[in-house]
This record gives structure tokens, C-alpha cells and sequence, in this order.
């Protein structure tokens, strides 16, 4: 049924217009799902980890790519195959539809995230959001691994990369979270959840 898929860094999984043929589980790594806009500019849309599911969309196309922001493995299923073995699993199928309502949830968050927000709450709100998906997915809560650059960050919700660095400097600085290699340790969550609600 399915095909496994190692990536290497900065390796794609598919690309942005490419047909859409499969459906990818991701089962190890992180992932970065983006699209270069018509005037040259590339606007992140979202990351992927394991348990996540791409390429669920009916389009014919992919509307993003899917970059590895480290090693990463995928189970490949081909569309077809993978339509057939949902319709013979409900549980699977009652699966799919939690994690698309997950993924809509998301959607309408960013939304909000990138409309009057501070950088200080857009960043206060990714790294809550993040906590909670690795939570999802049985990893440490409080230690957050960020394998995205603060670049992608930064195009992700819609700042620059200079922005990024100095309010996770200040929110260092601030005791809200300490900078540790490959991530952020949160510090005060009480405070990062009162910045996300807003």
C-alpha cells in the first residue's frame, strides 16, 4: 500500500503545481510547507511532524512544496490506493476528518495571527501552537526543538527575520523563555498563553 520516503535536509517531497499523486504520512522530522508567491516572494504556510497527513486536498495539483527542515521519512500512498483503503476503514477515515478539522482550525488561527497582532504576540502564539502539536505527538512540552530558521519563522508569520531575532532576544532577556541549541525553553507560560489569547 504505501512506499517509505527518506529525506535529507533540505531535500523536497513534492513541489508547489507538481501533480498531485499521493498522499504522504510523515512519520519522522519536521517539514516546511510553502509557496512562492507570482512576485517572487515565499510565504510559509505551515510545518509538518509526525502523524501529520499531506496531499488530503482534491486538488489535481499541489498548492504548496514540501521542503525536509532535517532528515525526515514519509510513507508514500498513491491517491487512488489510499481513497480505496479509507473507504474499507472507517476508523481511519473518522481519523482524517479530526485531523482535517485540526488542520482548518489552524488555518483560521493564522488567519487571526497575521491580522493586528504584535510580533510579540504572533511569536507568543507560534511557540503556544507548536507546544501543543508536540504535546499531540508525545514530545517535550516544555523544551520546544524549533527546526525552522528564523527565516522561515519570519515568513511564516509575516515579519522579518531581524523582527524575529530580537523579540525572541527580548522575551529571553524578559524571562519568558530561555534560547537553548536547536530551540527555546518556555519559562513563563502563563504569560506566552496571555500573549496567544489576545
Amino acid at each position: 500500500m504505501s512506499r517509505r520516503v527518506s529525506l535529507a535536509h533540505g531535500e523536497t517531497l513534492y513541489g508547489q503545481d507538481e501533480p498531485a499523486c499521493s498522499v504522504f504520512n510523515v512519520t519522522s522530522g519536521a517539514l516546511r510547507l510553502y509557496r512562492i508567491l507570482p512576485d517572487g516572494r515565499r510565504q510559509v504556510t505551515g510545518f509538518a511532524f509526525p502523524g501529520d497527513f499531506l496531499g488530503l486536498s482534491l486538488l489535481d495539483r499541489f498548492a504548496v512544496s514540501a521542503d525536509a527542515l532535517g532528515s525526515a521519512t514519509a510513507c508514500r500512498f498513491e491517491r487512488l490506493a489510499f481513497k480505496d483503503l479509507i473507504c474499507g476503514h472507517p476508523g481511519l477515515m473518522m481519523h482524517l476528518h479530526e485531523i482535517t478539522g485540526q488542520e482548518l482550525s489552524r488555518a483560521k488561527d493564522m488567519m487571526m495571527l497575521l491580522g493586528r497582532r504584535t510580533a510579540e504576540e504572533k511569536i507568543g502564539a507560534f511557540l503556544v501552537g507548536l507546544q501543543e502539536r508536540y504535546v499531540r505527538i508525545g514530545l517535550s512540552a516544555v523544551t520546544l526543538e524549533l527546526p525552522m530558521g528564523r527565516l522561515d519563522i519570519a515568513d511564516h508569520l509575516g515579519l522579518t527575520i531581524e523582527t524575529v531575532s530580537r523579540t525572541l532576544s527580548r522575551l529571553d532577556r524578559d524571562g519568558c523563555l530561555l534560547i537553548v541549541p536547536g530551540g527555546v525553553r518556555l519559562l513563563d507560560q502563563a504569560r506566552l498563553a496571555r500573549m496567544s489569547a489576545h
